[in-house]
């Protein structure tokens, strides 16, 4: 049998080819390595993945491959203001429905309240590790601050938004305008 066929190699892999699942569900365990680990923490840009593993039960179903589980993490993000190191923890449960490339055209997919997170998937094999890195990263906050970070924006003169008045900038045209009528 060939090797299963991706799009582009993952830094994390796990691929668990399809014709050996049977019926119920199927435990999967998961952990990244150091290297895939420095790999996905260069792709992410972040500082650093300490730890990255994912617990997932696996089954099929009339509507493809469904992936039920947690993913769970040790990252380090650079603070958005002050590029300060601050380590992160990520905690997440996840509900995958991994659909083949060629099954279904992207627009045709309906989605309910219940819906699961759809990831396609090409030949005969999913990635539960690709699945676990992007779980991952977004998970994390897209900008996060540190303790450092609102005196540095104060330094900056960027005030926060506690100081904002509402309708502020409509102040000063209320001014011109009365400027005007005199």
């Amino acid at each position: 049998m060939s090797a299963p066929e991706f799009s582009r190699p993952a830094e994390f892999s796990r691929p668990e080819r399809i014709d050996t699942f049977g019926a119920g569900d199927r435990s999967v365990s998961i952990a990244a390595n150091p290297a895939e680990c420095v790999a996905l923490a260069v792709r992410f840009g972040l500082v650093a993945i300490d730890r990255l593993q994912g617990e997932f039960k696996v089954r099929i179903e009339a509507a493809g491959i469904v992936a039920r589980g947690h993913v769970s993490a040790a990252v380090v993000q650079a603070c958005s203001v002050t590029d300060d190191p601050l380590p992160m923890k990520v905690e997440e449960d996840v509900a995958l429905r991994f659909v083949a490339d060629n099954a279904v055209d992207e627009e045709e997919i309906e989605l309910s309240e219940d819906a699961l997170d759809t990831m396609f998937y090409a030949g005969s094999a999913i990635d539960l590790g690709e699945a676990a890195a992007e779980t991952m990263a977004l998970a994390l906050d897209p900008f996060p601050r540190g303790p450092r970070a609102a005196a540095a924006l104060r330094a900056a003169g960027v005030i926060s938004e506690d100081e904002v008045k509402p309708l502020g900038a409509l102040a000063g045209l209320k001014g011109l305008l009365e400027k005007g009528r005199d």
